[in-house]
């Protein structure tokens, strides 16, 4: 597997339907909650995860991934790229699918620690943006 794989994308979009967006915030204008709630739109569950915020679109948060109740698929990761590796670290660890680094998010070694620990990965691609290409490429 490599990172950003277009064949990878699509296994994500198809197989993680449970997705912790870690950093989502309550703030409408914010891009976690924008994608976040396009998910949600579309049939994934997503859980919050931001030690900041009790609930966000009608979903309780959870101040890390080892706090979640339940297993998740995928982590979608909007935190600065120097934060996120501790966040890839914590979904290997947990035993998920895939992490999603999303736009501007960019951490080449969790990256490769993820990919080594057999998860899926991207980096520095919008969700939204990419579910909204594979749709109209199955219509076509």
């Amino acid at each position: 597997m490599i990172i950003n794989d277009p064949e990878v994308i699509e296994r994500i979009l198809d197989e993680c339907r449970t997705i912790a967006v870690v950093g989502l915030s309550a703030n409408p204008y914010r891009p976690s909650y924008g994608v976040a709630r396009y998910l949600q739109q579309h049939g994934y569950r997503i859980i919050p995860v931001n030690p900041h915020e009790n609930e966000v679109l009608g979903e309780r948060s959870f101040p890390s991934l080892a706090d979640l109740p339940e297993k998740v698929d995928l982590a979608d990761i909007f935190r600065r790229s120097e934060e996120a590796g501790q966040h890839i670290d914590e979904a290997i660890r947990l035993g998920l699918k895939a992490v999603w680094m999303q736009e501007g998010v960019i951490d080449q070694a969790a990256a490769e620690r993820a990919l080594s620990a057999g998860l899926m990965v991207v980096m520095d691609r919008c969700i939204l943006k990419e579910h909204i290409k594979t749709e109209e490429g199955k219509r076509k």
